[in-house]
């Protein structure tokens, strides 16, 4: 029975290249020189550091850019309000959620229960697992969920005839 998998997921390796250049350009900026900023990754936490608000908000700018250039979306990320503000320097740490939690597993498996699509939806774990008869109902599927209003980036992976 033909199958396939909704995850999401952050490319890790594209991530940690999209902060290295974001980085390098931050070293080669004459807006930056002569003050400390750092965009730094842990795990999936970047941590973007200045000497002032206006400057963070110009390395979430300048991160912004390259991550676009990286086809990583800006869609799943935490980003709070005001950045930290500690001693002499600006921090704002963007946090990229990974998988699917259990109310967002539940809201694609109704999205495709009410399109009356023949294929049935199940929440496994950090995934949504999509069965039907035909390729063809699976494809509508892909296609009513990259065409919904969900905040989280979306992967379709594990496709199976």
């Amino acid at each position: 029975m033909p199958s396939f998998d909704i995850v999401s997921e952050v490319d890790k390796v594209e991530l940690k290249n999209a902060v290295d250049n974001a980085t390098r350009e931050i070293t080669t900026r004459f807006d930056f020189r002569g003050v400390e900023a750092t965009i730094e990754l842990n795990d999936l936490t970047v941590t973007l550091t200045s000497e002032s608000d206006f400057q963070v908000r110009q390395l979430q700018d300048v991160f912004n850019n390259h991550c676009a250039k990286r086809n990583i979306s800006m869609a799943g990320i935490e980003i709070p309000d005001e950045p930290t503000h500690s001693g002499k320097t600006y921090s704002l740490a963007l946090t990229f959620k990974q998988g699917i939690d259990q109310p967002l597993g539940k809201e694609i498996t109704k999205k495709i229960k009410e399109s009356k699509i023949k294929v049935q939806a199940s929440i496994q774990g950090d995934k949504v697992r999509i069965t039907g008869k035909k390729r063809d109902d699976l494809q509508q599927a892909i296609a009513l969920l990259k065409n919904s209003d969900i905040e989280l980036p979306l992967q379709f992976e594990n496709f199976r005839d």
